[in-house]
């Protein structure tokens, strides 16, 4: 049964909670607990939404939602409101999602239910822990109001989600008094689906990757490059072969060699995955933006900078290049760009797409 929420104070109108919640453990209630103990209406975003799974964010956001509201008694629904957050590289961008996210649910629920005496603007207060990687958030609203709360008995998603990918079942009765009921239940059914065996298969496969660098006196950095390469509205976008992202579709790219410098390794690594017959003259007279993706926890792999670089093709009558898996690229395609589904693309690859055409103007 779901532990009771506290009944609404009258210090916030409306509090924000923003997490990745993956899984939401008691820490998270505890912290819904004292928002709702604090504001008459939650509103709850959840970020890293609608990308691939991983080992990282192995649920989708209708999971999560589901999780958190099966922990939370039925009569309570209706002071939550949950929302999906996407990742940004710009923090401009994001914040403006965060902003935009809160002030339509605010406008909805005021118009729906009450309005502050008085007609003054409704109090909005944001909540988080300020010792974690996200206490950055606390500061960057500072038109609400900001609740510092402690973490619960030092619960993290973190170790939660490297013991439940070693072994489920150790990982749910070493974890069962972190965790809700019906969370834990959702773990255990997840577990046996073909998508747990998949990530899984990728986190032993990352643990024995970074286990290859663990004698380096300095934690690695590694270089990559990718290639956005665009046509007539489609982008050049491959499958990919090996661990990790099996079968997700990515940017063709991959590692700088030692001895070539990042525009040489970007076209050599088109080329190889694509097998894309353009002259290595006219893919270089084609660059129209490039820029640099270093957000730390962009690759499962570890710290992974890379520079992406947006090539403009020219239409021809002969219609798209052909192309071919190579390398490791199981297949290539041109893909429409308003058909990518984030939820099926490697990594950030969705968001570099989306962050170089529009710094392109293409």
């Amino acid at each position: 049964m779901a532990a009771p929420i506290a009944r609404p104070g009258t210090a916030y109108d409306f509090m924000v909670f923003i997490g990745r919640f993956r899984p939401f453990h008691l820490g998270h209630l505890a912290v819904m607990r004292q928002a709702l103990a604090l504001g008459r209406h939650l509103i709850l975003l959840v970020g890293s939404s609608r990308q691939a799974r991983s080992h990282r964010n192995p649920f989708r956001f209708e999971e999560v939602r589901a999780c958190i509201l099966g922990a939370v008694p039925p009569e309570e629904h209706g002071r939550l409101t949950i929302l999906p957050l996407i990742d940004r590289y710009n923090d401009l961008e994001w914040i403006r999602d965060v902003q935009a996210a809160v002030h339509g649910v605010v406008h909805e629920v005021v118009a729906r239910h009450h309005r502050p005496a008085g007609g003054t603007e409704p109090a909005v207060g944001l909540i988080g822990h300020s010792r974690d990687h996200g206490s950055h958030s606390l500061r960057m609203f500072p038109q609400w109001g900001a609740v510092d709360c402690a973490t619960v008995g030092g619960i993290s998603a973190t170790p939660i989600r490297d013991a439940y990918f070693s072994d489920a079942a150790a990982a749910l009765e070493a974890w069962r008094d972190a965790l809700p009921a019906n969370v834990a239940a959702f773990l255990a059914d997840f577990a046996r689906s073909a998508d747990y065996r998949r990530l899984a298969e990728e986190s032993a496969y990352i643990a024995r990757y970074k286990a290859g660098w663990a004698a380096a006196p300095y934690p690695p950095t590694f270089l990559t490059t990718d290639a956005v390469v665009v046509l007539s509205g489609h982008v050049l976008l491959v499958e990919r072969r090996a661990l990790p992202g099996r079968g997700l579709l990515a940017l063709p790219g991959g590692f700088v060699g030692q001895h070539e410098r990042i525009r040489d390794a970007m076209i050599r690594e088109l080329r190889e995955e694509t097998r894309l017959k353009v002259p290595a003259g006219f893919l270089e007279g084609g660059i129209r933006a490039s820029r640099i993706f270093d957000h730390p926890h962009r690759s499962s792999r570890g710290r992974t900078v890379t520079q992406a670089f947006l090539i403009q093709l020219k239409a021809t009558e002969e219609g798209f290049p052909k192309v071919r898996g190579g390398d490791d690229a199981k297949s290539a395609r041109w893909m429409p760009i308003a058909e990518i589904d984030p939820e099926h693309m490697f990594e950030d690859h969705f968001h570099i797409i989306q962050t170089l055409i529009a710094q392109s103007g293409s």
